[in-house]
C-alpha cells in the first residue's frame, strides 16, 4: 500500500487521512491522523474505522459507509456530515468527514478525510457575529445600502432604503422609479454628482444630498448618499453606496443658521450704530462751527455792512473747520481699519471653492453653480480671508435675489485680463435673478443703502473697501442683460 502514487501528498497533507478497504478496515494512516487520534500507524492498521467513532455516532457512520458503498462517489465535506470521534485518551472531537473512492486493480479502497469542524463552525460564528454587528451598526446609524447596476438600469436596495422611499416590498426598482421619489429641485444636482463619479478620470467617489418625497404620506426627508462607482474595462459598471436620513440634522442646521443670521444682523447693526455715532461725534463740532461762520457771512451780506476782513475770517474759519472734519474722519477710519494687511500667494480657484463650501454649509445650497474657472490661472497676491469674505457676500446676495426662481443659476468666472496696463486676475459673479433697477445701480455701494428688508447696507460697501485694500477694484456691470453681474480684480503675484 505504501507504493501508491499519491503517497507523498498523503503523508504531507494537513488534514487527517485514512485509507481503508471496502470492509472499513484501516490500511494506511497519515501522520496528521496519527496525531489526531493519538495512535501509531501500526496500532491503527487492521482495525475498523468505526472503532474510532464515538459509540453513539457509529450507527450514523455505518449509514454513511453503506450509502457510499452502494454508489461509490466523492462526497464533499459539508454541514450535516459532522461526526464525533474519540482519541486514545477518550476525548471527543467534532469532525467533518468526506469519502472518496480509489480503485486499485479490482479492489475498492476508500479515502476518508477528517477535518476539524470546529474551525468551520468558529468561522461561521465569527461571520454571524460580524453580520450582526454590521446590522446593529446600520440600524444605529440609520444606514441604507444600494447597488445601482448601470447596464441593467436597476437598483438593488435594502429594507431601510425601501422604507424611506415608501416601497417596502420590492427588493429591486428601476432607476426611473427610484428618481421619481427625489424632489424635482434636487434631481439635477444629484445627476451631476453621479456623472462626475462616472468619469473614468475621477476616483469614482459619489457624494450628494437631496430630498425624497414618500409617495404614501407625502413626507419630505433629507438624504445623504455616499458611494463609489466601480469600472469595468474603463467603463462605469456599478455604483455601490449607503444612504442616511439627515432630516433632523438639516432642521437643526437651519435653526442654527437662522440664529447665526439673526446674531450677525444684530452685530452688524450695533457696529453700524456705533460707527455712525463715532462719525457724528467727530463731525458735530466742525459742522456746528461751519454753520456758525456761514450764518455770520449771511448776516453780514443781508445787513449790507460787509467788512472784507470779517468775511475773510469767517470763510477761513469755514475752510479750517471743514479740513478739521476731514482729518477727524480719516483718523477715525484709520483707527477702525488699523492693523497691517497681511497678504500671501493664493490660488483664486481654491478661494472660490472655499467660499462655495462656506455658503453651502451655511444653508445657502439651493442653487446651481456654473463654474467657468480658467485653467492654469496665475496666483494672486491677497489676504485670503478677506477675499473669501467678499465672495461669500456676493454669493449670498445672489442666492437671496434668486429665492423665488425654479432654477437659480450662479455663474462664476475667473480669467486674466489687462486693466490700466497691468495684468490682473478678474472674477465675475452673475446670477439669473431680477437684477437692479438702473436708478439703484449708482447707489449700490453706498454705506447704509440696501434693497433687502433686513439689510443694513454695509456688505457691498465693506466688500469694495476690502478689494481696494488688496489692490483691486469692485464694480457692478450696469449693462448686464440678466440678473446682477459683479466684477472684481486682484493683482497677480509678480
Amino acid at each position: 500500500m505504501r507504493g501508491l502514487a499519491f503517497s507523498t501528498v498523503f503523508e504531507a497533507a494537513a488534514d487527517a487521512m485514512i485509507l481503508a478497504d471496502d470492509a472499513g478496515r484501516i490500511a494506511v494512516v497519515n501522520p496528521t491522523a496519527q496525531r489526531l487520534f493519538g495512535y501509531t500507524d501500526s496500532e491503527l492498521q487492521g482495525i475498523t474505522v468505526e472503532m474510532l467513532i464515538a459509540p453513539r455516532y457509529r450507527k450514523q457512520y455505518r449509514y454513511y459507509q453503506d450509502l457510499f458503498l452502494k454508489r461509490p462517489a466523492k462526497r464533499a465535506m459539508s454541514a450535516g456530515n459532522e461526526l464525533i470521534v474519540q482519541n486514545r485518551d477518550g476525548k471527543e472531537i467534532l469532525l467533518d468527514i468526506s469519502l472518496s473512492p480509489i480503485r486499485k486493480k479490482q479492489q475498492l479502497l476508500v479515502l476518508i478525510i477528517f477535518n476539524a469542524a470546529r474551525r468551520r463552525l468558529d468561522t461561521e460564528e465569527a461571520l454571524r457575529i460580524s453580520e450582526e454587528r454590521l446590522r446593529l451598526a446600520k440600524q444605529a446609524a440609520g444606514l441604507g445600502i444600494f447597488d445601482y447596476n448601470f447596464k441593467r438600469n436597476i437598483i438593488y436596495w435594502d429594507k431601510q432604503m425601501r422604507k424611506l422611499w415608501g416601497r417596502d416590498s420590492e427588493k429591486t426598482v428601476s432607476y426611473e422609479e427610484f428618481v421619481a421619489a427625489i424632489h424635482p429641485e434636487d434631481r439635477e444636482e444629484r445627476r451631476l454628482a453621479i456623472e462626475k463619479a462616472m468619469d473614468p478620470t475621477s476616483n469614482g467617489e459619489f457624494k450628494a444630498q437631496y430630498r425624497i418625497v414618500n409617495p404614501q404620506n407625502g413626507m419630505e426627508r433629507w438624504i445623504s448618499a455616499h458611494g463609489r462607482v466601480y469600472f469595468e474595462f474603463g467603463h462605469p459598471n456599478r455604483l455601490i453606496g449607503v444612504t442616511r436620513d439627515v432630516t433632523e440634522q438639516k432642521q437643526i442646521q437651519k435653526k442654527l443658521q437662522l440664529h447665526r443670521d439673526e446674531t450677525e444682523n444684530i452685530l452688524k447693526q450695533q457696529v453700524a450704530a456705533r460707527t455712525a455715532s463715532a462719525i457724528a461725534h467727530e463731525l458735530n463740532q466742525p459742522l456746528a462751527a461751519i454753520s456758525a461762520y456761514s450764518e455770520v457771512v449771511l448776516h453780514a451780506l443781508d445787513s449790507g455792512s460787509t467788512s472784507y476782513s470779517h468775511l475773510k475770517r469767517a470763510l477761513e474759519g469755514c475752510v479750517e473747520q471743514a479740513q478739521r472734519a476731514g482729518r477727524s474722519l480719516h483718523e477715525l477710519l484709520a483707527f477702525l481699519q488699523k492693523g497691517e494687511l497681511v497678504t500671501e500667494r493664493s490660488s483664486l480657484t481654491e478661494i472660490v471653492y472655499e467660499a462655495l463650501n462656506v455658503v453651502y454649509n451655511d444653508g445657502y445650497g439651493r442653487f446651481h453653480p456654473v463654474l467657468r474657472l480658467q485653467d492654469n490661472l496665475p496666483e494672486v497676491r491677497c489676504n485670503r480671508t478677506q477675499i473669501q469674505k467678499v465672495l461669500v457676500n456676493l454669493f449670498r446676495n445672489a442666492i437671496e435675489a434668486m429665492r423665488n426662481l425654479d432654477s437659480p443659476d450662479l455663474t462664476i468666472i475667473t480669467r486674466m485680463g489687462v486693466i490700466d496696463e497691468q495684468k490682473m486676475a478678474e472674477v465675475i459673479v452673475q446670477d439669473n435673478g431680477p437684477g437692479f433697477d438702473q436708478s439703484l445701480v449708482k447707489r449700490i455701494f453706498e454705506p447704509f443703502f440696501t434693497t433687502k428688508p433686513t439689510g443694513i447696507g454695509m456688505g457691498l460697501a465693506i466688500s469694495r473697501a476690502l478689494i481696494e485694500a488688496n489692490g483691486g477694484q469692485l464694480w457692478i456691470d450696469a449693462d448686464a442683460e440678466t440678473g446682477a453681474k459683479f466684477h472684481f480684480t486682484l493683482p497677480l503675484e509678480s
